[in-house]
C-alpha cells in the first residue's frame, strides 16, 4: 500500500492571524516564517492522527483487490471517491464503474464497498501496484469544520516551533508535545 498526494489543501486550519495572536505578535517581519511553521505543524498532526484536516486528493496504490468485499480508505475523514483504477499485465487501463461499490463516507475510516452480488474485476494484474484509488478526504472548510482541538494542537506545536528555533533539549520540548499529542490522541486513528 502507498499513499500519494495529488492535490494539497488550498489552506491551512489556522491563518497566520490565528498564530499572531495566540503567541502576541505585532509585527510582520516573521509572516512567512509562521506560514511555514503552520504547514509543517498541520502535517505533523495529520501523521500522527492518521487523518486528512483540509480537503485534499490523495492516490491510494494497492498491489492488487482484497479478498473480502471492501477496502478501508486511509486519512479519514473521506468525502468521495474520484476513481477505482486498475492495470493488466500489459498495463492497460481499467475502470472500475460505480455501478460495482458504493462509497462509505460516514464510517470513521471511509471504506469502498462492493455492492450486492458483485465482485472485484477478474482479470490478471499487474505484479505491482495494480490498483489507483482516487479520493478526497479532510474535514472540509477550514473556520467551521476543523475540530477545534485540532487548531489548539496546531497552534501549541507553532508556539513551540516558533520559540525553539534549533534543535532542543528533552527540557524544552517535554510539555509542549505532551500538550498536543494529548489533544491529538482524542481522535487518533490507527494506521491502517
Amino acid at each position: 500500500m502507498a499513499l500519494t498526494l495529488v492535490t494539497a489543501p488550498t489552506v491551512e486550519p489556522v491563518t497566520v492571524a490565528d498564530i499572531k495572536s495566540h503567541l502576541r505578535i505585532d509585527t510582520t517581519d516573521e509572516d512567512t516564517l509562521i506560514e511555514d511553521y503552520i504547514t509543517a505543524a498541520r502535517e505533523y498532526c495529520e501523521r500522527y492522527q492518521n487523518r486528512a484536516y483540509i480537503t485534499q486528493t490523495w492516490n491510494l496504490t494497492l498491489n492488487d483487490f482484497p479478498d473480502g468485499d471492501e477496502i478501508e480508505i486511509p486519512l479519514p475523514p473521506l468525502q468521495s471517491i474520484t476513481s477505482i483504477k486498475y492495470y493488466g499485465t500489459d498495463d492497460t487501463e481499467y475502470t472500475l464503474s460505480t455501478d460495482d461499490y458504493m462509497v462509505d463516507t460516514d464510517s470513521e475510516v471511509g471504506r469502498v464497498v462492493l455492492k450486492y452480488a458483485k465482485t472485484w474485476p477478474s482479470i490478471t494484474l499487474r505484479p505491482a501496484n495494480a490498483v489507483v484509488i482516487q479520493f478526497v478526504a479532510g474535514y472540509g472548510d477550514a473556520d467551521t469544520d476543523v475540530p477545534e482541538r485540532i487548531k489548539q494542537a496546531i497552534k501549541l506545536l507553532v508556539g513551540h516551533l516558533y520559540e525553539n528555533r534549533e534543535a532542543t533539549s528533552i527540557r524544552s520540548i517535554v510539555n509542549v508535545p505532551f500538550a498536543v499529542e494529548s489533544l491529538l490522541m482524542l481522535d487518533r486513528i490507527v494506521a491502517i
